[in-house]
């Protein structure tokens, strides 16, 4: 083989297990308000934005099957790098070939930092992500009178684990290093949760801390991608705090957006009244050819004003959590299915909604089973959840390409919240 044969040969070769191409994103119908539709690649298949992801925390979306989550329309899960580096081990996950053959998801998957658990879960003292500002305390006075189990410094976090009581370390190495191992396709930088309470002053540390981190974090990505050639390549997000403040907010976009991540993830406290400014700013400052993750949020109104201002993803337990409370999602609201009304009622959970658990059992059923204090209940009023939040989205994301996203918004939340 000659020279020129040998190079023809190489430039048309298959490219390397984790080569960098396997991962991208293609944006294609655009708002005038900054919202956009799009399609992300990964080794494990696209994913058609805007999307909601449900939220398989410990290697499972709680109570259905993976083959539930994709007939009900999932395109991706999300788990936890915290509990399962607690449980069962990311090693254990690593060995069973990655996240998605772990559980039998072929789909793509993703993986939080873990940093969210460390330091509230984990802390002792639950950082609520509110919605709203009830006055600025430090961190310390926060926790007062309570067991920290957590501590944070310029390196990274010291916690005792919620399940046994031992001692662990995450930094941003720690946090890559089982993230790699987990094997999702889209993996999240270590970062500092702040919320809204927290000082002015804690939030510009925390900034200027989390920025150090993702730089951190980025090397070892590097290096990790380059020594674990034998598996597909993960995508690493940046993820972006700054609370209600602009100027952080933007400034932490700048920050990241120069950096070599694939995507971003919008995190920490957000306020509800300002959500899509607080999107719009870092949006504004963010590259526009990679994806942007919202976290924690399934609400109509909010996913609507997310997606309106350039958010792409989303995810939240909360479809699934409220569902084992028997809260059930209709396009008329939300209610509560243990209301004497219903013990006769013979109707579908939602008339309008064509999940499985419609078309197959009744009210009067589904409020026996949550009274039974039967398992089966959590599986079907799951379903039915799931299946209302992603096809929702997907129903934005059509109307979007079809040039009424806002005809849509009237109707749907003019339903919702009559």
């Amino acid at each position: 083989m000659t020279d020129i044969d040998t190079r023809a040969a190489s430039e048309t070769a298959t490219p390397p297990i984790n080569d960098r191409s396997q991962f991208g994103f293609e944006v294609g119908t655009r708002l005038e308000t900054g919202g956009r539709t799009g399609v992300i690649s990964t080794p494990h298949g696209q994913i058609r934005t805007p999307a909601f992801i449900p939220v398989g925390t410990k290697a499972t979306v709680k109570a259905v099957k993976p083959e539930d989550v994709a007939a009900l329309g999932g395109q991706a899960v999300l788990a936890n790098a915290y509990h399962l580096y607690l449980q069962p081990g990311s090693d254990i996950v690593d060995e069973a070939g990655g996240l998605g053959r772990f559980m039998n998801w072929p789909g793509p998957t993703f993986t939080d930092s873990g940093g969210f658990q460390v330091m509230s879960l984990g802390a002792g003292f639950k950082k609520v992500i509110s919605m709203e500002v009830t006055g600025e305390q430090n961190d310390d006075a926060i926790a007062a009178g309570k067991e920290r189990l957590s501590n944070v410094d310029d390196d990274g976090v010291t916690f005792k684990s919620h399940l046994d009581g031992t001692m662990h370390r995450f930094t941003p190495e720690v946090s890559m290093r089982v993230q790699h191992k987990l094997g999702a396709d889209i993996m999240f930088a270590f970062d500092e949760l702040t919320t809204l309470v927290n000082t002015r002053g804690y939030q510009e540390t925390s900034l200027e801390r989390t920025r150090l981190w993702a730089i951190r974090c980025i090397e070892e990505h590097q290096r990790l991608t380059q020594a674990r050639s034998h598996r597909p390549y993960q995508a690493l997000f940046g993820v972006l705090q700054g609370a209600q403040y602009e100027d952080l907010r933007r400034k932490a976009a700048r920050d990241l957006g120069a950096m070599d991540f694939d995507g971003y993830g919008i995190g920490g406290a957000l306020e509800k009244e300002n959500l899509g400014t607080i999107i719009r700013w870092v949006c504004e400052e963010l590259p526009e050819d990679k994806p942007r993750h919202l976290l924690g949020i399934s609400e109509p109104d909010d996913l609507f004003e997310a997606i309106k201002t350039g958010a792409d993803t989303f995810d939240c337990v909360s479809p699934s959590r409220v569902a084992r409370n028997a809260a059930v999602y209709t396009r008329d609201g939300r209610y509560n299915l243990t209301g004497a009304k219903y013990r006769r009622d013979f109707g579908p959970l939602d008339p309008e909604c064509d999940c499985y658990t419609c078309e197959n059992y009744s009210r009067a059923y589904l409020r026996h089973l949550y009274k039974a204090k039967e398992m089966l209940f959590s599986t079907l009023c799951t379903i039915h959840n799931e299946h209302f939040v992603v096809s929702l989205v997907a129903e934005i994301r059509q109307a979007m390409e079809d040039g009424r996203f806002s005809e849509l918004e009237t109707e749907v939340l003019g339903r919702y919240y009559a």
